[in-house]
Parts: structure tokens; C-alpha cells; sequence
């Protein structure tokens, strides 16, 4: 069970990568604005399904950016396939990531208890 588990987050890793180089460099969605970062990926075991936690820093609309995000997933995943060798390449679902504002309203709750 233990190589199964390294191969998915292998996987994982080797998609984050490639999409976020996809996001970044091949992606002309003008929706999809700011500074996009992937920054977790997790594939279902059966390698159907990829969820793609992704960042957004300024941009103008979260919203529209991960519409725009969710409209491109095709073209991302088919530029997946071109570029990683999987028998089945998997659905990408992209979902926010807000650990990163989380974050930031837990350090300035921890500064306003300090003062």
C-alpha cells in the first residue's frame, strides 16, 4: 500500500508542476488574472480525478479567475497528456486555496492579542 501512496504523490507533484507552468506560460484566458500559484494537488487513488488548490494574488475578481480556471481545464488537461504519460489523465477540479488568508487573519488576531 505504501508504493501506492508514493506514486500518487509523485503524481500529485509532477501535476502541480506542469500546471502550473501551463497556468502561467501557455494559458490566454483573459479572465484569469493576477498571480496565479498552484499549490496543492491531490489525485483521487483510482487517478480519475485531480483536485488543483490554487492562490490568486492580485487579482481583480477570485471569482471570475477560478471560472475563467474551471473553463480552461480542458485545454489544461489535454496539455497534460501531451506532456505526462498517464494511461488515464485525470478530470481537474480547481478549488481555492485559502490557507494563505487563514494565515494572515491568525497572525493579526495573534497581533491584536499581544497588544
Amino acid at each position: 500500500m505504501q508504493t501506492n501512496e508514493n506514486r500518487l504523490n509523485r503524481i500529485n507533484e509532477e501535476l502541480k508542476k506542469e500546471i502550473s507552468n501551463i497556468i502561467s506560460f501557455e494559458l490566454k484566458n483573459p479572465d484569469a488574472t493576477g498571480l496565479i500559484s498552484v499549490t496543492k494537488v491531490k489525485i483521487t487513488p483510482d487517478l480519475k480525478y485531480a483536485k488543483v488548490y490554487v492562490s490568486m494574488l492580485n487579482s481583480k475578481n477570485n471569482e471570475k479567475t477560478l471560472e475563467a480556471l474551471k473553463k480552461s481545464s480542458g485545454y489544461i488537461r489535454s496539455s497534460i497528456a501531451k506532456k505526462i504519460n498517464l494511461r488515464i489523465t485525470p478530470e481537474l477540479v480547481f478549488e481555492e486555496d485559502d490557507s494563505l488568508e487563514y494565515g494572515m487573519k491568525i497572525d493579526s488576531i495573534l497581533k491584536d492579542l499581544n497588544k
